[in-house]
């Protein structure tokens, strides 16, 4: 009989974890495709979406990389593919050059507002209990 450890008892928590988390961005990718996203599409569109006036509704490409949860290459493709479908803009730090924010369009801000019920009733149903 196996005996279980504290160390065996937080490699069950870490794998539920990572369990709950793979099912869950498997279906808020599946109920998004149809409208052209996936979960970390809209990851970056709902950070966008609440950046403040102050701080022009943009965000800092670097700003993004650790809340996004993927590499700078990963974003910076993902984002020229949100850019090339018109939901963000990208433009230059005037600070500092080598900077670059990404903004919301009209049109990326329409469709998180039509997304976003259907991300929130994913997290309800996959995070309660």
């Amino acid at each position: 009989m196996a005996v279980k450890t504290a160390a065996t008892g937080l490699e069950d928590r870490w794998r539920d974890i990572l369990s709950v988390h793979a099912r869950t961005m498997c279906e808020i990718d599946r109920v998004l495709h149809p409208h052209g996203l996936g979960a970390s599409d809209f990851e970056v569109l709902d950070i966008l979406a609440a950046a403040t006036p102050e701080e022009g509704g943009q965000c800092r490409v670097q700003n993004l990389v650790g809340r996004v949860h993927l590499s700078q290459s990963a974003l910076s493709r993902l984002i020229g593919r949100l850019e090339k479908d018109g939901l963000v803009e990208r433009s230059v730090c005037a600070e500092d050059r080598r900077g670059v924010y990404v903004t919301l369009t009209r049109k990326g801000r329409d469709l998180h507002a039509e997304v976003l019920p259907l991300q929130r009733d994913v997290l309800a149903r996959m995070l309660s209990g």
